[in-house]
């Protein structure tokens, strides 16, 4: 069946270069991520690829947010719409988008990928169900693609807009949601259409699918959050905390919404780690958004707030580029970033200004203690953030992340 992909989409071939490899391999490939990321249209532009290169191949499309395909609600209801419109005989490319929505997708999945006669796409809003069912069902028989909102590069890409200050503060200001493209950047229009996006995230992936009815606690706990982005936190603190506010809660139901809220793709979560000897501790961690305009849509956008905005901007580029992150603890002092990525490995500091020999000697301090020769960076908004002290880069943020590292 022939599949028509929208011919206005904007590439993104951050993504497209790691999946194209496996386009063809007998591999399920996950493409998981928030709502609203552009995880559809990355479909597309995957099904372009094959049209490329086989122009009569057979695709079949199934969008769960379309209302034609409400009659697929379980496995039992997606293998009959596959048979009935699957071509016998070959090779055909199957996508279904927003998974989650179909209860049991993953025995169609197995049965599907056992016979090894099709090429299977799948996306997803939700970590725990994707990553739960296919362990359990499609062991090392999948490969997961996670999919950010657009990093700075990409949004001026969009917009087609060069690296100016007044384009990085509206990066900073209103996120990298994709449909951003179409909307005229002001506070009014994009934080109406961000409300909406968070209302559907919070109601449709952590309300309704964890049954949670103290939902003014859960919007509680996600304003101090993003009133404390960066801070180290933990269940006990945020509980102390909610207490104070004559607001009781325990502990483990903390955790619960946090959870909760990770596997939803609202929130990431960084741990600290010793790099003396490298031990990962068990409380006290950083949360961060994954899309910025997400929280300045519940808060507003705060200048007072721009240092932890740096660091939650920087922390999504390292993973958009692929590296593992945590919170370094060497002695008594704390390494805004340990950042990994197969053999490579980098340390970075993350400051607004450097406005004096204190705030110099804390940033460039940190860093000099570490003895080992991996690459180390400052980055800061200094217009003259250039050369290095002690082997220790100095640069822009905004060069920074013009660039994935």
């Amino acid at each position: 069946m022939l599949v028509k992909t929208p011919q206005n989409y904007i590439s993104r071939p951050i993504y497209l270069n790691r999946v194209s490899p496996f386009i063809g391999q007998n591999l399920i490939k996950v493409l998981i991520g928030q709502r609203r990321v552009g995880k559809s249209y990355l479909l597309f532009q995957i099904m372009d690829i094959i049209k490329s290169k086989q122009p009569n191949a057979s695709i079949v499309y199934i969008n769960k947010e379309y209302h034609e395909f409400e009659g697929i609600h379980d496995h039992i209801t997606l293998n009959k719409y596959l048979a009935n419109n699957i071509k016998p005989g070959e090779r055909n490319y199957i996508f279904i988008d927003e998974v989650q929505d179909i209860v049991g997708f993953e025995k169609s999945l197995r049965s599907l990928q056992a016979k090894a006669e099709h090429d299977i796409y799948i996306t997803g809003s939700n970590a725990f169900l994707l990553s739960g069912e296919l362990a359990t069902y499609l062991s090392g028989r999948y490969i997961e693609f996670k999919i950010y909102s657009l990093s700075y590069s990409e949004f001026l890409n969009f917009r087609n807009e060069g690296d100016s200050s007044e384009n990085f503060l509206q990066y900073l200001k209103f996120g990298g949601l994709p449909y951003l493209i179409n909307l005229e950047l002001s506070e009014h229009l994009v934080f109406d259409y961000l409300r909406n996006i968070y209302a559907a995230i919070l109601f449709k992936d952590v309300v309704s699918r964890h049954n949670i009815r103290n939902i003014a606690l859960l919007e509680n706990l996600i304003r101090y959050l993003a009133d404390n982005i960066g801070s180290l936190l933990s269940a006990k603190s945020v509980s102390d905390f909610l207490k104070a506010q004559k607001v009781s809660v325990s502990p483990n139901v903390i955790l619960n919404y946090l959870s909760y809220l990770e596997e939803a793709f609202f929130l990431l979560k960084v741990n600290r780690a010793e790099l003396q000897g490298k031990k990962i501790f068990e409380i006290g961690q950083k949360y961060y958004f994954e899309d910025l305009g997400l929280r300045h849509a519940l808060l507003g956008y705060r200048t007072t707030d721009i240092s932890k905005i740096l660091e939650n901007i920087v922390f999504l580029h390292l993973r958009i580029a692929g590296y593992n992150v945590h919170v370094g603890k060497y002695q008594d002092k704390e390494i805004d970033f340990v950042c990994e990525r197969g053999n490579e490995k980098i340390y970075i500091q993350v400051a607004y200004l450097l406005i004096d020999e204190r705030t110099i000697q804390r940033e460039f301090g940190n860093l000099e203690l570490l003895s080992d020769n991996y690459p180390k960076y400052v980055l800061s908004l200094d217009e003259d953030a250039k050369g290095n002290r002690n082997g220790i880069e100095h640069r822009h943020i905004r060069d920074f992340l013009r660039n994935l590292i």
